[in-house]
């Protein structure tokens, strides 16, 4: 089986939230390596990442144990960064056994070609404050100053603010002043930018993306788009490769933990 997963936001400044989602995170991998292949992790599992060269963020002790298990057992683990979690070096990759994919990618899965992405920085045209906030956080600049100029508390701290700020304008529970988009058009993009690289390559049969918290396994003439959800909820929804189709499951979070 191949399974693809997304926005756990661990770490999230919510603490009871972080451990909530860190441990139904755990024991949803411990349900999957039963029958895994391959575990493809589409961005923002953590809240906010940071690598120093000799030093990484505290905790996710759980998680990551049982990723560089996994990954040890011959589970092929590739995780592509979100916009929470993008500023990683080689940590997962040398300590955990993932491989790490910083762009969209294509990839053959089951014999059939997907084109996989976190979704944050994808079809953002018109988008002004978007793009400048996505062109300096990818600043290799940017990076350099907050990893020689902060100390690495006061890194984690403006992290986690910046994180829970871009977490909370998402929030289907913030009051607005405008009129809430409805589903189709805050997916619209992604799924707009489906349809243009299908038609430029149309072996690429499936599309899957994170980032925008909203389930949705949608037909478009003869390709199909997949979105999986957060873990902040009472269900998670994730994505599995079975007998060379993609569906989306639902794992229930508040189960006993035995």
């Amino acid at each position: 089986m191949i399974y693809f997963v997304s926005d756990i936001h661990l770490g999230c400044a919510d603490v009871e939230h972080s451990m909530r989602a860190e441990r139904a995170f755990c024991r949803w991998l411990d349900m999957v390596a039963e029958d895994a292949e391959a575990i493809y992790l589409l961005g923002d599992i953590f809240d906010f990442w940071f690598e120093y060269h000799t030093v990484v963020p505290r905790g996710f002790v759980r998680v990551l144990g049982r990723l560089a298990e996994l990954a040890d057992r011959g589970v092929k683990i590739v995780f592509y960064p979100g916009n929470h979690d993008m500023w990683c070096l080689d940590y997962f990759e040398k300590e955990c056994g993932m491989r790490i994919e910083h762009k969209p990618n294509v990839e053959e899965v089951a014999g059939c070609k997907i084109h996989i992405a976190h979704g944050d920085n994808i079809n953002i045209k018109g988008q002004m404050v978007l793009k400048l906030m996505n062109g300096m956080f990818r600043s290799p600049v940017v990076r350099w100053m907050f990893r020689w100029l902060l100390h690495p508390d006061m890194a984690a701290a403006l992290g986690q603010m910046l994180s829970g700020k871009s977490r909370k304008s998402q929030s289907k529970s913030k009051p607005r002043k405008v009129p809430r988009k409805s589903k189709e058009e805050i997916l619209a993009p992604l799924v707009e930018y489906a349809e243009q690289h299908h038609a430029a390559n149309s072996d690429v049969k499936s599309y899957i993306f994170g980032h925008l918290h909203i389930p949705h396994h949608g037909v478009e003439k003869d390709f199909e788009v997949l979105f999986l959800s957060d873990w902040s909820r009472e269900e998670a929804t994730y994505a599995v490769m079975e007998s060379n189709q993609l569906k989306l499951k639902t794992f229930k979070i508040d189960e006993t933990i035995s």
